[in-house]
């Protein structure tokens, strides 16, 4: 299956230039504010781009997630949205969590420690997982040399061993990396200018 990764558009999603593919993963970050009216702009894009299967989660910045402003009962055939939550895609199984470690008063954050443990707890064997942010010391390095990453996040994905780990969160660490035997990729398709400087980017699994 060839997959498309892109990460934290922040509303430019209709820049985007995007290449052929059997699924699409966005691991959140699809709105700036986080507003009702941006999020429907982005499901709007989203449920028409020409995969079989797209898939998404939410980032810290889409606060219409969190506060259940968006009825994701109710999304376009075709488009899946995963909140700690899985679903199996042509024998593919993918989970996905919007969490990150706390930082200021954002979108679904939780203390680093026990709190956020709790959650990453319940991250199930999983072919594919998709946080918003990344594990600590991968691809996780800020432009002020500070690695932002969740080591209670690396722990658990060194348990579960997905075959992919893909994140974003974290603009100016964009690539991939292979360490553990997993594939990560921050597919973060801005820098931290927010200006649209990276390539989506396509595995085959």
């Amino acid at each position: 299956m060839k997959v498309v990764l892109i990460s934290d558009t922040h509303n430019l999603h209709d820049k985007l230039i995007l290449p052929e593919g059997d699924l699409i993963i966005h691991p959140g970050d699809v709105s700036g504010n986080g507003t009702f009216r941006e999020i429907l702009s982005f499901l709007q894009w989203f449920s028409e781009l020409p995969y079989k299967n797209k898939i998404f989660i939410a980032g810290n910045h889409d606060f219409a997630f969190e506060q259940k402003m968006i009825p994701v009962s109710d999304l376009p055939p075709g488009v899946t949205y995963l909140e700690d939550s899985a679903v199996t895609i042509d024998g593919l199984n993918i989970y996905g969590s919007p969490y990150t470690p706390e930082f200021l008063n954002w979108a679904f954050m939780k203390k680093r420690g026990a709190q956020i443990r709790k959650v990453w707890d319940n991250i199930p064997n999983v072919d594919i997982l998709v946080t918003h942010g990344p594990p600590l010391m991968i691809l996780d390095q800020t432009s002020q040399g500070r690695h932002q990453g969740c080591e209670d996040l690396l722990f658990k994905v060194k348990q579960v061993k997905p075959k992919v780990h893909v994140f974003g969160h974290i603009h100016e660490a964009y690539g991939m990396d292979e360490q553990f035997g997993i594939r990560f990729v921050n597919a973060s398709v801005l820098d931290q200018r927010y200006q649209m400087v990276n390539m989506p980017i396509v595995i085959d699994i």
